[in-house]
């Protein structure tokens, strides 16, 4: 529809030099922008999506490794002063422009352009591998219909057992050898392991069905894979603290080191864990906002999402750590009877000195009793064809405590000896499964909203690009499919996102706390919500935000730079595992994921400096992009926004700019214009 450019209202009117459009325009109507169905659907997507794999395998570890409560306390403080106000800033931001991550910083300031490119090169890249993760749970679910389960006993090789199962544990051999087929080093590519390539094949199909109607058939997965994984986490916490030896796992867990707080690499990979639970600088949280309606209070969102993440890593951290303290302690049991029966046997063949416990007994000897005993007379006993060992509970705690470790070796022991334990076995890989593909939504999402919000191509054909994108996706994820495979995805998580996600977040906060204003963003909120903001949020965006970040920047390239980038490889000959340094072009791949993943943000100032010294005005540069349509579903009348100035049809500088309106019965419809 072709037609002159509807008025302005009388008391916002803009002359046309000021907005930087010719005097003629070609006025199109688009299509309404999606909304959520409902404000559930919307509360689950961002659940489901600062929910993920990292709640219930990272949290935990960093707990153990780092102070248990200490730990714990700290987080809490970095999530407050932190974590809460970032998350809230692009909450607000995705709900009062309705863009994606690139629409958004563009329209604060088109020399930003770059930070939503950046942040749709991370999530690719994320992406790329986090669905990796979601085929492997496939496979270990599908491997689960069985009983015994497979990895509960070490498979036979003529007359004994494999060498490399004896040597390591059942667990761990079907992990590196059955699933993975690991090769020794990263240099050693191998050929395809065709059963996860097929996992990962379902896995991209899962992700394309999800998400083939946008947030409209996503919102609907969301009830099922956003719940699911907290009704398995509740059940494996009942189960949990009934085991025994549970209470000492729980224990271990949560007891404060306050020492830790005097080192500065726990301050790091507290924040960083802060930083990626919350899904900060993917794009995600903006994409899901920008389909609420702009009455939407998001700072209680902010709220409610963050303190159900946190609530969600304890709990997850509850329940690993009972049935972990429950494995423990079963392992440490079996070591005590069999260092006592072995000391039984000594007994009758040489002349032992006078022993401080019962050997005859053995049920009779607990574990404590016999860690005392070690430590005062069994680790000075030196008996010929005997190796009478310690059995310390702390020792096995720590064992097999991080990511895919916990996850696919030490949890999968822990249920092998739960009663019915390919029942447990289905519910953990589910869990992971739900647990993955609800973050993985978002994670597409932070690629796929923010595209098609800019090219008016891309937004007409949103299914075709869903799926072309699904599968480019998997194409590019067939290198992690490889028998070295593994280790691609190691060096994916651990330098992909990281730093190009923190420096993205600083230029967020910069751009929303100095270029556009603090004070006038926080303006800006107080009409859409229609309540005014603590004026805290003014000075932990400015200030506390942009220097924990900065910070935590710092510490990171300082940690990269002290120490060589290492990986953990399994080596096939000694049934174990060994850290490695990355070869040269091992270095050079993952310097080049961090450049790429980083690059937009110069190129995109680059190239709006260099328009401004061609004489085109940055409206002029970016007529080539057409933003989506913001028609609100439900269209909110105009007495229910209101007004930013002093009449009654002003609005805030964030909805009027770059957009024209029409009013049409009370109501606010947006349309897009471009220069003919």
């Amino acid at each position: 529809m072709t037609s002159e450019k509807p008025p302005l209202p009388a008391d916002g009117e803009q002359n046309e030099a000021e907005l930087g459009l010719g005097v003629e325009q070609e006025v199109v109507m688009e299509t309404a922008r999606d909304g959520w169905d409902s404000k559930v659907e919307y509360f689950l997507a961002q659940v489901g999506f600062s929910v993920g794999l990292g709640n219930v395998w990272r949290f935990p570890y960093l707990c153990h490794q780092n102070g248990g409560g200490a730990f714990i306390l700290l987080y809490v403080l970095l999530m407050g002063l932190v974590g809460v106000p970032l998350f809230f800033l692009e909450l607000a931001a995705g709900q009062s422009i309705r863009q994606g991550s690139i629409g958004v910083w563009r329209h604060i300031s088109p020399k930003l352009v770059g930070i939503g490119y950046s942040s749709c090169v991370v999530c690719f890249f994320v992406a790329l591998y986090y669905n990796v993760i979601i085929g492997w749970s496939i496979f270990y679910m599908g491997s689960s219909f069985q009983y015994p389960l497979p990895w509960e006993n070490c498979p036979t090789e003529g007359n004994g057992t494999v060498k490399e199962c004896a040597a390591s544990s059942p667990t761990a051999y079907f992990w590196y050898r059955k699933a993975l087929d690991i090769t020794d080093s990263i240099d050693e590519t191998g050929e395809f392991n065709y059963i996860i390539t097929g996992c990962l094949l379902a896995a991209w199909v899962i992700v394309c069905l999800g998400m083939y109607k946008g947030i409209k058939s996503t919102g609907k997965v969301m009830y099922f894979s956003s719940v699911f994984p907290y009704v398995v986490l509740l059940c494996f916490l009942i189960r949990g603290v009934t085991l025994d030896g549970a209470s000492e796992g729980i224990k271990f867990m949560f007891y404060p080191r306050l020492e830790i707080w005097g080192d500065v690499q726990v301050w790091r990979q507290a924040a960083t864990q802060v930083f990626f639970a919350l899904g900060l600088g993917f794009g995600s949280v903006i994409a899901y906002s920008s389909y609420n309606p702009r009455n939407n209070n998001c700072h209680r969102d902010a709220f409610t999402v963050s303190g159900v993440n946190f609530m969600t890593s304890v709990l997850a951290t509850l329940v690993v750590f009972a049935v972990l303290g429950f494995r423990a302690k079963t392992i440490a049991t079996e070591c005590v009877k069999r260092n006592v029966k072995d000391l039984f046997k000594a007994g009758h063949s040489t002349s032992l000195p006078d022993l401080l416990i019962n050997v005859s007994d053995v049920e009779s000897i607990t574990l404590d009793k016999y860690e005392e005993w070690y430590r005062i007379q069994g680790q000075q006993l030196n008996i010929p064809g005997y190796n009478i060992t310690a059995c310390s509970l702390e020792e096995e705690l720590k064992q097999g405590v991080e990511g895919t470790g916990l996850a696919f070796i030490a949890f999968t022991e822990a249920m092998t000896l739960f009663p019915g334990s390919p029942f447990w076995s289905v519910l953990f890989f589910l869990m992971l499964l739900n647990l993955g593909l609800s973050t993985m939504f978002g994670t597409m999402a932070g690629i796929l909203t923010p595209l098609t919000d800019t090219f008016k191509t891309l937004r007409k054909h949103k299914l075709l690009f869903t799926m072309c994108s699904c599968a480019v996706g998997f194409l590019i994820g067939l290198m992690f499919t490889q028998r070295c495979g593994n280790y691609f995805v190691t060096m994916f998580d651990d330098y992909s996102a990281t730093l190009p996600l923190i420096i993205v977040v600083i230029f967020q906060t910069l751009s929303v706390a100095w270029v556009y204003g603090a004070d006038r963003f926080l303006e800006d909120l107080k009409r859409m919500l229609g309540r005014p903001l603590p004026v805290v949020y003014k000075y932990l965006w400015k200030y506390v935000c942009p220097v924990a970040m900065l910070g935590l920047l710092g510490a990171s390239l300082l940690k990269m730079i002290l120490e060589h980038p290492t990986y953990t490889a399994w080596n096939r000959e000694k049934a174990s595992k060994e850290v490695l340094p990355y070869p040269g072009w091992a270095i050079a791949v993952l310097s080049t994921l961090i450049c790429v993943a980083f690059l937009p943000v110069p190129i995109g100032y680059i190239h709006f400096f260099l328009l401004e010294r061609l004489g085109q005005s940055p409206q002029d540069a970016e007529a080539r992009y057409v933003p989506c349509a913001t028609t609100d579903m439900d269209l909110t009348p105009l007495s229910m926004l209101p007004p930013s100035g002093d009449g009654p049809n002003s609005f805030s500088p964030l909805l009027q700019e770059n957009n024209d309106y029409h009013l049409q019965n009370g109501h606010i419809e947006h349309f897009e214009s471009s220069a003919l």
